[in-house]
């Protein structure tokens, strides 16, 4: 299954380490809201880990911790942080929340992944 689009905004974004589209951006702002979290120190750590069927799993938390290895990132007022080892694999990646009839939640759309599974949640290199 391959992984790029043909949206244009989509791909002028891919140029970006992690990209947030403003749909996600909106979605995660919901959550903190909903969650009552702190919007000032709250970040959303994207990651990846091994597992999934299809190798890898992709990982999206809201957390106050950060560590000094970090790369931090702002997208549409949210800020990001990706730790050095999944951001080899989430390079490029494009995160976009869908709310549709067949079901709602985070997309990736990751350039590095050749293979996907059908839920969307898991990869391989």
């Amino acid at each position: 299954m391959s992984t790029t689009t043909t949206d244009p905004a989509m791909n002028a974004q891919a140029n970006e380490v992690v990209t947030l589209t403003e749909a996600a951006a909106r979605e995660v702002r919901n959550i903190i809201e909903q969650q009552e979290l702190d919007k000032d120190k709250v970040r959303l750590r994207v990651g990846v880990k091994g597992g999934g069927c299809s190798g890898f799993s992709y990982l999206l938390d809201l957390t106050e911790s950060q560590k000094e290895t970090d790369e931090v990132f702002e997208r549409h007022g949210i800020k990001l942080i990706v730790d050095p080892k999944s951001l080899l694999y989430l390079n490029g990646t494009v995160i976009d929340f869908r709310d549709e009839i067949m079901g709602r939640g985070f997309v990736f759309q990751n350039p590095n992944a050749t293979t996907t599974c059908g839920c969307g949640s898991s990869f391989a290199v």
